[in-house]
């Protein structure tokens, strides 16, 4: 009877080590209902995997950076860490506007956060006039200041500052409204992003206050962070159901990738319990057929196999609302969305609300103009396909990670090209009524036996007049141009024209942002 006893006891031990403060078991990568179909390694997930037809469909989406950082407002998102390290213009203007690190540190800024201006509804109906098919806000960043009712983190929206459950509010007011709920998790940064404050008098050093992580040494981790990190990441899964979650670079880790791995199996079985499907966002590391590639505020330079998804920020300086930012232009922002889209990829832009929950004017307009382009050019890019190629033209955009700060001067020759059934898409990136367009990509043997049953210019009700040459299809504009930024003429044949995409690229490890 004792030697039983003992065993139970044995066994109690070894299931309370293993299950998280909320009663997960992150050993299992079975969902809540014993769902177990994906297996936490790489070739099980890619036998079963398949990237889900909203993703590819949706092609635009909204990311959101808000948080406690949004009340100093100065630089970036990254000022809780750069505020602790004395090399720093934030470690300066700390000390100056705020005063000793020890009087006031990154916590003493979560009672002036407030968001007493935040309203869902009204941030998803500018997300929803924007032609946004999905919106991904940061459910917690690197300083690890929940922005959902955690019961792993007392540090959160419920608890403290808004006193709001912000994720949930989103997520109902997204999906009354008939958008992707998504989310993204930055907390495996958290782990060392205040490392700085442990080398000077500062209130980092009290080691009470969870909010400052484990204090590691930079991009550095333990075993124990990352089981806390799997518990972290299973909760956001249980509580809001997102069909995406975004994940920053550091998920490749070595000490992190198994239990990476265990997320993916989880995930991608709860998602079979949901009868729906899900996508997760990784920078690199990991093959491109089991997960979305995410290069950040950059463009890939070739058509992908896999889908892809470019995230980058109307905002020039920063992911979050700081003073004095500059803003892109609409124009710029949809000419890299049609790149984009003509080679597999979508695309995922970020707005920074101020700290008040107000969404600024300037960003708000942007996003509005972004809408009207696609109210009237949408059947170009929602639902399409890629062709055998992108594009064709003179311009040679900069490509790769934190590349897209300039636009790309295009001309009336920088043509891109997207499919959906017979129809053919050639998005002209500018405009010159005199010159016309001669489509190179569309000559004789490229269009083969098949025949053009209709010319339309998207937004105009003018006739389109056109000549099949051998060297190309040449095409007239109307007099009057029907949108901004790009024009969009359809041309619909009596059958599919040319080969598809079929291998650019092959299910490789991503190992950068190129």
């Amino acid at each position: 009877m004792k030697s039983f006893s003992m065993l139970v006891l044995a066994s109690l031990i070894m299931i309370s080590c293993r299950t998280g403060k909320n009663g997960i078991n992150i050993d299992s990568v079975a969902s809540p209902k014993g769902t177990e179909v994906f297996q936490p390694d790489w070739d099980n997930i890619s036998r079963h995997y398949r990237f889900p037809e909203w993703f590819c469909d949706a092609k635009f989406g909204i990311f959101i950076h808000w948080g406690v950082y949004s009340v100093p407002a100065f630089v970036n998102e990254w000022y809780p860490r750069n505020m602790y390290r004395k090399d720093s213009k934030e470690y300066r203007h700390h000390l100056k506007t705020y005063g000793e690190h020890t009087r006031f540190g990154y916590k003493d800024f979560i009672p002036v956060f407030k968001a007493e201006k935040f309203n869902a509804d009204e941030w998803v109906k500018i997300f929803k006039a924007s032609g946004a098919k999905y919106v991904v806000p940061v459910a917690e960043h690197h300083d690890g200041f929940s922005m959902y009712d955690s019961d792993l983190n007392r540090w959160n929206s419920v608890k403290m500052g808004p006193g709001k459950d912000v994720i949930g509010l989103l997520k109902r007011a997204l999906e009354k409204e008939g958008l992707v709920f998504g989310l993204s998790t930055h907390r495996a940064e958290n782990a060392w992003f205040y490392n700085g404050g442990m080398l000077f008098p500062s209130d980092v050093q009290d080691t009470t206050i969870a909010l400052y992580g484990r204090r590691l040494e930079k991009e550095q981790y333990t075993e124990s962070f990352a089981r806390e990190w799997l518990t972290h990441t299973y909760e956001l899964i249980n509580k809001y159901e997102p069909k995406l979650i975004w994940f920053d670079w550091t998920v490749n880790h070595r000490v992190l990738m198994p239990y990476f791995n265990k997320f993916m199996a989880y995930y991608y079985n709860n998602a079979l319990d949901w009868n729906t499907q899900v996508v997760v966002n990784t920078k690199q590391g990991y093959p491109a057929g089991i997960q979305v590639w995410d290069i950040e505020r950059g463009k890939s330079g070739k058509m992908m196999k896999f889908p892809w998804q470019t995230d980058t920020s109307v905002g020039k300086q920063s992911w979050c609302y700081v003073d004095g930012e500059e803003n892109k232009t609409p124009e710029q922002i949809v000419h890299d969305l049609i790149d984009i889209v003509s080679k597999n990829g979508n695309l995922l832009l970020n707005i920074g609300p101020r700290a008040d929950g107000s969404i600024t004017e300037e960003q708000t307009a942007v996003l509005l103009s972004i809408g009207d382009w696609l109210k009237i050019n949408g059947e170009a890019i929602y639902g399409t396909r890629c062709w055998k190629k992108f594009g064709e033209g003179d311009a040679v955009p900069i490509v790769g990670s934190f590349s897209d700060n300039t636009a790309t001067p295009y001309t009336v020759r920088d043509i891109r090209f997207t499919t959906k059934g017979n129809d053919f898409y050639a998005i002209v990136l500018n405009w010159d009524e005199e010159a016309g367009v001669r489509i190179k990509s569309l000559d004789r043997n490229a269009i083969a036996d098949a025949k053009i049953l209709n010319i339309q210019l998207l937004g105009s009700d003018a006739d389109i007049s056109w000549l099949q040459a051998d060297d190309g299809l040449e095409l007239s504009f109307p007099k009057t141009k029907p949108c901004d930024f790009a024009y969009a003429f359809k041309i619909t044949f009596d059958k599919k024209v040319g080969e598809h995409l079929e291998s650019e690229a092959s299910d490789e490890i991503i190992q950068h942002g190129n």
